[in-house]
């Protein structure tokens, strides 16, 4: 098969499976398969991004009747997984039940992860259910959102569930808990409902005869009952010592309509309900629920014996978050709208879409979450980890370019003007870039401070500079035969701007937003990186890892040569670790 074919192959598999094709996810597939793709990776990524092109072009039903025509091997995995007690080979169900209210964060890839290793281990199955019983908060972009991350992350579902097509078979059960006088119709102020939970007292609604309850209920199916003028209560234990307990809300009314069902259904289950109910209802062997509502997981036993129903397996973990980075839309929202924050996505937040667009691999996330295993110990880690464990992943594949932060302009006089081939990588062989040497060249101006007139430094891959001159301008000479410690960064006059933005930690010890959180370092890189392609990961020699943001689009076409280095918009770059 072509190289032409082979990027066409996985450009089509690409695009099928996450809507638009990603260069970096490309071309790890097409060297595997076409290694002499190497030996020109400029030509390589430019097909990749004309294929990329064509693609976008395409419906969904074209490019699979395309694919149709290449054959793809599944890549077979060794089966390993999170161990569970009770579980069974080929009869474990698991769930990620997101609602879709918002961006998905790190916190949700653990869930995520952890669930499907659990899936994995026993040869079961994974549903994605929507818990979607809540019109106010849920949209549908949020379902796009979820889906894309989950995918992202590197993990799938065998069936897709939403909870709002349920209601009709949790009306019928809430019915039979109001006949067995197990629940009944309430009518009383939020204020006097929290006021007898506190008292531990039951309201006179709880005295109703069944009837009355079932009337009640009638009411605020059929519209009788405004919102806000009746709710459905279990009967639990008024004076239990677990508040959870005192008689909770089970259903209410709630008129604003739904992203799915539009106006069909006016009453809604509250999450203690839909999410113990549901759990059940779709044969769910091992759900996994935040540490966070162990207080709750009494009422969701309680609730299920009621209605005679199975009783899952829970698993208990704790939460995780990334020490100052919030995941609380409260706190982010106003951020994000008064642009302080470049969006979701912002490469400072510990969102999927954020973690994405900063760098980090998927393949480092899933490590990273399931390194916590299932436990309930609370851990609020740094970056660092994360960060370590990614770049791990990013070191054997990257290809190396130059970047000069702060750049000083030097001329060295006796410099021969010629080019010369560097590694893209330097052990794997990655194959080669041409770099156009003159007598003018710049380095970073922080060495520059480190260095006095006289003194002797090695331009990294290309020679030994005696530094003779300073001052706004420096001027140096070619030494020969010379041992040299100290080596220095450098680019050819044929640079290109960039600006690499380096993301810190969001929040300051106050617990505040810190103005300074996004860093921007400008500079200068080698004229090559104009061949590349947004969403590339590289690495910066002696910066570290980033990936590029943003292309100007003059600068895809423009020739080498001076007219690079006069582009008006800058590279853009994120700063990953």
């Amino acid at each position: 098969m072509s190289l032409n074919s082979v990027i066409r192959k996985y450009v089509l598999k690409n695009a099928f499976d996450y809507g638009t094709a990603n260069a970096g996810a490309v071309v790890g597939k097409v060297i595997a398969e076409y290694p002499d793709c190497k030996n020109d990776m400029k030509k390589t990524m430019q097909v990749i991004k004309d294929e990329i092109t064509r693609t976008s072009k395409m419906s969904k039903s074209e490019i699979e009747n395309e694919m149709n025509h290449f054959e793809y091997v599944e890549k077979k995995e060794e089966k390993k997984g999170i161990e569970v007690e009770g579980a069974e080979d080929g009869k474990v169900v698991v769930r990620y039940p997101p609602e879709p209210n918002g961006w998905p964060h790190i916190g949700h890839a653990k869930a995520f992860c952890l669930s499907w290793s659990i899936a994995r281990k026993y040869n079961g199955k994974v549903i994605l259910r929507w818990d979607d019983t809540n019109p106010e908060a849920e949209k549908p972009e949020f379902i796009d959102a979820i889906k894309n991350g989950v995918r992202w992350v590197g993990l799938d579902w065998d069936e897709e569930k939403y909870c709002s097509d349920y209601l009709p078979q949790m009306y019928e059960l809430c019915e039979k808990l109001l006949k067995q006088c197990d629940a009944y119709f309430c009518t009383c102020t939020q204020e006097k409902i929290s006021k007898g939970r506190e008292d531990k007292v039951r309201c006179e609604c709880g005295l109703n005869h069944q009837n009355e309850n079932l009337k009640g209920w009638q009411q605020m199916l059929d519209g009788s009952i405004p919102e806000g003028g009746g709710i459905i209560r279990m009967r639990g234990d008024m004076w239990s010592d677990n508040t959870v307990m005192r008689d909770p809300t089970l259903f209410r009314i709630i008129t604003t309509p739904h992203y799915r069902q539009g106006k069909k259904y006016r009453v809604w289950p509250t999450y203690d309900f839909q999410g113990a109910v549901m759990d059940s209802i779709l044969d769910i062997t091992h759900p996994i629920r935040s540490k966070e509502y162990e207080l709750r997981d009494e009422l969701y036993v309680y609730l299920l014996k009621k209605l005679g129903l199975h009783v899952p397996q829970m698993i208990s973990i704790s939460r995780l978050a990334i020490k100052n980075a919030p995941i609380s839309k409260r706190l982010l929202r106003p951020l994000v709208e008064g642009g302080k924050l470049w969006g979701w996505d912002d490469p400072r937040l510990p969102s999927l879409a954020g973690l994405k667009r900063r760098g980090i691999l998927p393949a480092a996330i899933r490590e990273f979450v399931l390194s916590f295993g299932i436990s309930k110990v609370e851990s609020e880690p740094g970056w660092e980890s994360l960060l370590a464990e990614n770049r791990k992943l990013l070191d054997p594949d990257s290809p190396h370019y130059f970047f000069v932060p702060n750049p000083v302009k030097l001329i060295i006089e006796n410099l021969e003007e010629k080019q010369i081939e560097l590694k893209l990588h330097p052990k794997k062989n990655l194959g080669s870039r041409p770099i156009q040497v003159t007598k003018t060249v710049y380095v970073p101006e922080s060495d520059v401070k480190q260095i006095k007139e006289g003194e002797v430094f090695r331009l990294k891959d290309l020679c030994n500079v005696k530094l003779t001159k300073k001052g706004e301008v420096l001027t140096g000479q070619v030494m020969h035969d010379e041992m040299v410690e100290k080596k220095i960064q450098w680019v050819s006059e044929d640079y290109l701007t960039c600006e690499v933005y380096t993301p810190k930690d969001l929040l300051n010890a106050k617990g505040e937003f810190d103005e300074k959180s996004l860093e921007v370092v400008k500079g200068y890189c080698e004229a090559n990186c104009a061949g590349l392609m947004p969403d590339t990961m590289i690495q910066f020699e002696r910066f570290g890892f980033c990936r590029l943001d943003e292309m100007p689009s003059m600068v895809q076409c423009a020739k080498p040569g001076p007219l690079r280095n006069s582009q008006a918009t800058p590279l853009k770059f994120i700063f990953t670790c």
